[in-house]
């Protein structure tokens, strides 16, 4: 039995899967509180499933990008897990899983994710000849730039707020098709598909080096320790 972790955002996922089959799955709006809930969330998943930590093979985790603290909790309790149980851990990038959600569609798939600023962590996907495929990488962009790069028919998912749907629809008209909220919805089975794959053909990451996928660096704003009064020559 595997287990799927995606605490990319503030709707957290868990699934277990075997075999292709999902056996649990449990979605919720965790807002901040990763950190708290994770733990008490994945052993009441366990308990629903009628099984134990030991029961566990392969732990599969998204890696991003996505929340900072979310992703820095998710990764750190997979790799604990996979270390503790001795088993392997594989990370998935969180656009491809929401993007997979997807597939069976065979149109370009584009997840959008809020970077702040004004920006997207985006990335195009696509099911061709019966091979999931990336289209165009991962990268952070501004939502105009993006509308560029859209010449076909082109579903899009992820973290779409009312705003960012009219301006998507307005640019693009029918080359657009925007997934419902619920088809959305962060499901953490779709992660475990994708990482299945990996898991059974052993193709495992390393579990000292596996970090999270932020794509840019979290903005931190440095301390003021300047005296009031004090002239700087800082330019």
């Amino acid at each position: 039995m595997r287990l799927a972790i995606d605490t990319s955002s503030d709707t957290a996922s868990l699934a277990l899967i075997e075999a292709g089959k999902i056996h649990a799955e449990f979605t919720w709006r965790c807002g901040k509180n990763h950190s708290t809930q994770l733990l008490p969330h994945i052993s009441n998943l366990l308990a629903l499933g009628g099984l134990r930590p030991n029961s566990l093979s392969g732990i599969i985790v998204a890696l991003g990008p996505g929340s900072y603290n979310g992703l820095r909790v998710g990764i750190s309790t997979a790799k604990g897990l996979a270390l503790s149980l001795e088993i392997p851990v594989v990370g998935i990038n969180s656009l491809e899983a929401a993007a997979y959600q997807h597939s069976a569609a065979r149109l370009p798939v584009c997840p959008i994710f809020h970077a702040g600023r004004g920006e997207i962590a985006t990335a195009i996907y696509q099911l061709r000849y019966n091979r999931w495929q990336k289209i165009y990488n991962e990268r952070v962009t501004k939502l105009e730039d993006l509308f560029s790069e859209i010449r076909v028919r082109t579903i899009f998912c992820g973290d779409i707020t009312p705003d960012t749907g009219n301006r998507i629809s307005n640019h693009l008209h029918n080359n657009a098709i925007i997934a419902s909220e619920a088809a959305r919805l962060r499901r953490s089975s779709f992660l475990g598909e994708l990482g299945e794959k990996r898991l059974d053909s052993g193709d495992y990451d390393n579990n000292a080096t596996l970090n999270p996928l932020y794509l840019r660096r979290p903005h931190i704003t440095k301390p003021n320790n300047r005296r009031k009064g004090m002239i700087s020559n800082e330019r």
